[in-house]
């Protein structure tokens, strides 16, 4: 039809097709539910607010808590209902987007949704940072670079001194580096050092992981003044619901549920590696998150045969780099235990 832009004649839908199975470890999920306590607590909280009012206008009570916690000046800080929602808004507002291939698929769907030109410089052989073709591709007009680091979905940490030099070509050529650390608890990684008082760096992270938070969709923008005053200005206004507020407000002050788990689903992470290489002919490559990457034979087969046996992974052979693999979430002890058992022997 014509009433749409030309661009979105044939939009293409994010790549997920939900199915059901008695252990889910398909989309980087945490193990574990809120801690009770933590959920009554918010519930009370939620249960005082008046439900037929808007909530403020760019959550401001939770932004000044959030940056509080972070150590961050609070104009910097931009809330949004999940990360997507601040990676439409910045796309929307770039004029490019680069990322590298893979990545995680919504950098390419939000330049997409929003007309904006992409360009993804593939990956190295094993997944490392193709550092010279990046700041080569940013020597052109400036935009927005999306790194995730921790990288998702290969799993791999990449080296402090390349996103460095990454940031130093951002200032220099008037881009902004986006590095998004949605498993960075998982690696004990922090790049707020690099975007503190550089506009040319800013840091997205999320409350999905590590704080239990997946289906209350929340993430944040941590940024200079001026580029969060962008960011704010391509999100809806009064977009984080007041429930989202209350639970944000409730973990915020009790946040130390947050290092066990992550200890708990490292130690996890790096056992269920060691059995899945002992169990199957796959190749388990190295993570720095709360997932690993696996490459089989034929990925497609693989995940058809775990499904039969109870167990749902995430096909990630959408491109020839990729080809056979599947990505992994790192569960309770038990649901890995299932995993390995129904993974036992396939190649």
């Amino acid at each position: 039809m014509d009433a749409f832009k030309p661009h979105l004649a044939s939009p293409v839908e994010y790549p997920y097709a939900r199915s059901d199975a008695r252990v889910k470890l398909d989309q980087n999920e945490s193990p574990d539910d809120l801690p009770p306590e933590l959920k009554a607590r918010a519930l009370e909280r939620l249960s005082k607010i008046p439900w037929n009012r808007y909530p403020e206008l760019h959550a401001e009570d939770v932004r000044a808590a959030l940056a509080r916690h972070e150590g961050w000046d609070e104009r910097g800080v931009v809330l949004a209902p999940g990360s997507n929602v601040l990676i439409l808004g910045l796309a929307t507002a770039a004029r490019a987007v680069l990322d590298t291939v893979p990545s995680f698929p919504y950098y390419r769907g939000g330049a997409d949704a929003s007309g904006t030109p992409w360009r993804g410089i593939p990956l190295g052989p094993e997944f490392e940072l193709p550092l010279e073709p990046l700041l080569e591709a940013m020597e052109g007009p400036p935009g927005v670079l999306f790194l995730p680091d921790p990288h998702a979905p290969t799993g791999r940490l990449f080296e402090k001194d390349e996103v460095e030099a990454l940031a130093r070509r951002a200032g220099e050529r008037g881009w902004l580096l986006v590095v998004d650390e949605a498993y960075h608890a998982f690696a004990g990684t922090d790049f707020r050092p690099l975007a503190r008082g550089n506009e040319h760096v800013a840091v997205l992270r999320t409350f999905s992981k590590s704080w239990c938070l997946g289906g209350i969709r929340a993430g944040y923008l941590l940024a200079s003044p001026k580029v969060a005053a962008v960011a704010r200005a391509c999100v809806p206004p009064f977009c984080l619901p007041a429930h989202t507020s209350a639970i944000l407000k409730t973990v915020l002050e009790s946040p130390g549920y947050v290092g066990p788990l992550v200890e708990r689903v490292c130690r996890e992470r790096e056992r269920l590696r060691a059995a899945l290489e002992g169990a199957t002919r796959w190749r388990v490559y190295p993570s720095s998150t709360n997932f690993l990457l696996v490459r089989t034979s034929d990925a497609a087969l693989a995940q058809a045969r775990l499904l039969e046996r109870g167990v749902l992974v995430r096909r990630q052979d959408r491109s020839p780099a990729m080809k056979g693999c599947l990505r992994l979430t790192v569960g309770s002890r038990a649901e890995n235990d299932a995993l390995v058992e129904a993974a036992r022997g396939m190649g």
